[in-house]
């Protein structure tokens, strides 16, 4: 088990001012998005500022085309493999990043599905599964698993998501705070159900809103909602050894906010991870 930040948290404007800012975190290894790296970063440039600083890539990170987080109901439209007119692009772009990963000798990339119709019967359903298995035999064919990430679906679903798709490239990375952001569901029970199927842990927490159908608000890790002696309890009991990487998404205080995350951990742990 080993300890991470996604680099999107801590909003680098380049290579150099990620390396910087992962550093700062007391942090040596990252989940990297690949997005960037295509344009205007360049592969070799962040792989060798991240070497160079002794900073690991632990995973990638995959943004669809087009994702519109504004509301509820846009980032439902608009979200993961499920519009139609971004489809091609996501394709074209899965098909780059996978060759990134490869050279990287990265071997896991999560991203987000979209949101999967909770009924079986819904043909909306059977197409997003068709695409999601296209786009894991792509990234398969880099020798790289992928991870969908936990939200915007609740576990009972992505329980029989799992099983429908019955492939061993195709897991999970479970983020508890998009739980509660969703409104999808307790983290703690929705971590049980899907142990089985976890390739990769977000350390993330969030109040859930007061008002159905929108957002909560996301919070330091320990200053929300996420109960992190149950989590790593469970982690134990299960013998979860996959990696923790830390993600924060609001606030003006990234690094100082990673840091917090970061304690909590060795808290919890005992200095158990690396």
């Amino acid at each position: 088990m080993k300890v991470g930040v996604c680099s999107w948290s801590l909003c680098p404007e380049g290579p150099e001012d990620l390396v910087e800012k992962v550093l700062e975190t007391g942090i040596r290894a990252v989940q990297l998005a690949l997005d960037p790296l295509r344009h205007p970063w360049g592969v070799a440039e962040t792989l060798g500022a991240l070497d160079g600083a002794g900073i690991e890539v632990l995973s990638g990170m995959m943004m669809m085309e087009g994702e519109d987080y504004s509301t509820f109901e846009s980032i439902r439209v608009t979200g993961g493999v499920r519009p139609r007119q971004t489809w091609e692009g996501n394709l074209r772009a899965a098909h780059a990043n996978a060759q990134i990963a490869r050279d990287a000798g990265i071997d896991l990339i999560t991203f987000h599905a979209g949101f999967i119709p909770h009924s079986p019967q819904d043909p909306e359903r059977a197409l997003m599964l068709d695409r999601l298995k296209v786009l894991s035999s792509v990234f398969a064919e880099q020798d790289c698993r992928v991870a969908l990430e936990t939200g915007q679906e609740s576990a009972a679903t992505l329980v029989k998501v799992m099983a429908e798709l019955d492939s061993d490239q195709v897991g999970i990375n479970f983020d508890p705070a998009n739980m509660i952001l969703y409104g999808m569901g307790d983290p703690i029970t929705s971590l049980e159900l899907l142990a089985p199927h976890i390739f990769q842990l977000h350390i993330k927490d969030a109040l859930a809103s007061a008002v159905e159908g929108e957002w909560g608000s996301e919070q330091p890790a320990g200053d929300g909602a996420v109960d992190w002696s149950a989590f790593f309890t469970v982690l134990e009991e299960h013998s979860l050894g996959a990696d923790l990487v830390i993600e924060r998404e609001a606030g003006d205080q990234r690094v100082a906010d990673v840091i917090q995350a970061r304690q909590l951990i060795d808290t919890h742990l005992g200095g158990r991870s690396r």
